[in-house]
């Protein structure tokens, strides 16, 4: 069962979410100018390691799937691109793929990890353990929200809100969460939603029009 709302935003998922990290579309169009609510201060984002759902594409949402052994490898990698980077403050999603990852990297880096609850992976209802498909993009858009999930548009409140509690605290901050997470990000940073970020790639996350994600390397 799906709750639908019809409207320009599908249109616009279909003109925008074009697989660009950058959010440049064909004829250098953009999805839209960043909103207000993200504070303009660069931090790191890594997204958690991989998970047997993960390699199986299906969705975890609020599920706690454990890393696998790639995924702890990941994070194993993520956390030596992290060291000597500066990081002084570490927030975590508490979903223990993502509260494992930052331990590793935590312990790589020296420094504590905390953890806000509103860093916690999208709610997906009906949709937690169920393959990948063209429900999640529907989701996106805000055309169709599975029942008992949460709107995307409630979770890009909540992701900002839980991002800017990270970054009113020491510089430099490393964000530790979510895939869905960082796709509501991503819309409030005015780049394409619907973009896939690799397990345990560290971000660094750039203030601009639209925001600059670049890879650690």
């Amino acid at each position: 069962m799906l709750r639908r709302r019809s409207g320009r935003d599908h249109e616009q998922t279909i003109l925008f979410a074009c697989g660009r990290l950058d959010g440049r579309c064909g004829g250098g169009r953009r999805l839209s100018a960043p909103a207000a609510g993200l504070a303009t201060r660069a931090f790191w984002f890594l997204r958690h390691g991989e998970t047997d759902w993960n390699a199986q594409n299906r969705s975890q949402g609020n599920v706690d799937i454990p890393l696998n052994a790639a995924g702890l490898a990941q994070a194993r990698v993520a956390a030596g691109l992290l060291a000597h980077r500066g990081i002084v403050t570490l927030v975590s999603s508490p979903l223990s793929r993502a509260r494992v990852t930052a331990e590793i990297v935590a312990a790589a880096i020296g420094v504590a990890v905390s953890f806000d609850d509103g860093l916690h992976e999208a709610a997906f209802g009906v949709e937690e353990g169920q393959p990948m498909t063209a429900w999640f993009a529907d989701w996106i858009a805000g055309v169709a929200t599975p029942a008992e999930a949460e709107t995307f548009a409630a979770l890009r409140v909540r992701a900002t809100a839980a991002i800017n509690r990270a970054l009113a605290r020491p510089a430099p901050v490393l964000v530790v969460a979510h895939g869905a997470l960082f796709r509501a990000v991503r819309a409030e940073m005015g780049l394409a939603p619907n973009v896939r970020t690799p397990n345990a790639t560290p971000l660094f996350c750039t203030p601009g029009a639209p925001w600059t994600l670049t890879p650690a390397g």
